[in-house]
């Protein structure tokens, strides 16, 4: 194709053309952080994946000097707000706050409209937070012994709760079940907070719920706790057991909370995230929040992440198959 340097509107294209290149230029040399970071939580306000986005927010915010807002894009457990993230400028302004469905989601949706691992690059896991096996006081299960010995008894005649088909406690309840050779009957609830309001009323007898919801009801002696899910007790309740030191050993389930960006993010901007967010996990007025909540704060960075992500999406995908549990 030839080109007339001799017409007029040539010189003034190229000229618009360099402005063009020196201001890609110039974004491209200001350094980061230069305006404020979206920090997307892929659930509602209010939860515990909120909980932990409102402490670490401020903190990364002062590290970085520059504001973190937390923009909540709950729905699809998780899917919605890992979509928008996945689709998003891979320019370090845009960071996702995600939960254990983030690896869940890929064992029981055979349709998402992203590829977890091919397009959300890992930063930092920052808490595990355990459930917690808990019955109504009046019903007749005083331990996980207790438990297993009446579902043997009466296969699929104990209904367990769960926060939905899918849930982290859905999930949590079927490797229990796995694991000790059961069946009870699922009942999905439309979010935690009903499931909990069932149980405490007596409508459904076992909850695997979230230690940090169900522990101010545990302390009014409104639920019976039996063992948390963790690999060890907990802080917040150490006279209880583990699941594993009850009889299934080996049975541990998380539920957690980790940090991502949009693939292709610049290397050097995901190793600053990291070592920001490892040093203000070491804070010890951040830490206390956090494990007052019940969670146990687990700070690693990009390769450890991916590794643990990939283990728990095998994890669950095995269960998925097993029993064949899909969300589509």
């Amino acid at each position: 194709m030839r080109h007339d340097f001799s017409r007029p509107g040539w010189l003034a294209r190229a000229g618009a053309g360099a402005v063009l290149l020196l201001a890609a230029l110039a974004v491209q040399a200001q350094p980061w952080p230069s305006r404020p970071i979206r920090l997307v939580v892929t659930y509602p306000p209010g939860g515990t994946v909120d909980a932990v986005a409102r402490i670490v927010a401020p903190a990364l915010s002062s590290r970085l000097g520059q504001p973190v807002v937390v923009d909540n894009r709950g729905g699809a457990g998780g899917a919605i707000g890992g979509d928008l993230v996945a689709k998003s400028a891979p320019d370090g302004y845009t960071l996702m706050l995600d939960a254990s469905s983030h690896a869940q989601n890929p064992a029981l949706r055979s349709k998402m409209p992203f590829d977890t691992l091919r397009d959300l690059a890992p930063v930092s896991l920052l808490v595990k937070v355990p459930n917690v096996l808990v019955v109504n006081p009046a019903a007749p299960i005083g331990s996980v012994q207790d438990l297993v010995a009446q579902a043997r008894a009466r296969p699929g005649e104990i209904n367990y709760a769960s926060s939905g088909n899918g849930s982290a406690q859905h999930l949590a309840a079927e490797q229990f079940s796995a694991m000790a050779g059961v069946r009870m009957t699922h009942v999905a609830y439309k979010g935690g907070g009903p499931a909990l309001t069932d149980v405490m009323a007596g409508q459904v007898p076992v909850f695997f719920a979230s230690l940090a919801s169900s522990l101010p009801y545990i302390q009014a002696g409104r639920l019976r706790p039996l063992a948390v899910t963790g690999k060890a007790r907990s802080p917040v309740l150490p006279q209880l057991p583990t699941v594993a030191e009850s009889g299934l050993p080996g049975y541990e389930v998380y539920e957690w909370n980790a940090v991502f960006v949009p693939a292709g993010t610049p290397a050097v901007v995901v190793e600053r995230l990291a070592r920001e967010f490892s040093a203000l996990l070491k804070e010890p007025g951040i830490r206390q929040r956090l494990e007052a909540t019940g969670a146990e704060v687990v700070a690693g960075g990009p390769a450890e992440l991916d590794a643990f992500r990939r283990a728990e999406i095998a994890k669950w995908g095995q269960l998925a198959r097993t029993h064949k549990i899909q969300m589509d």
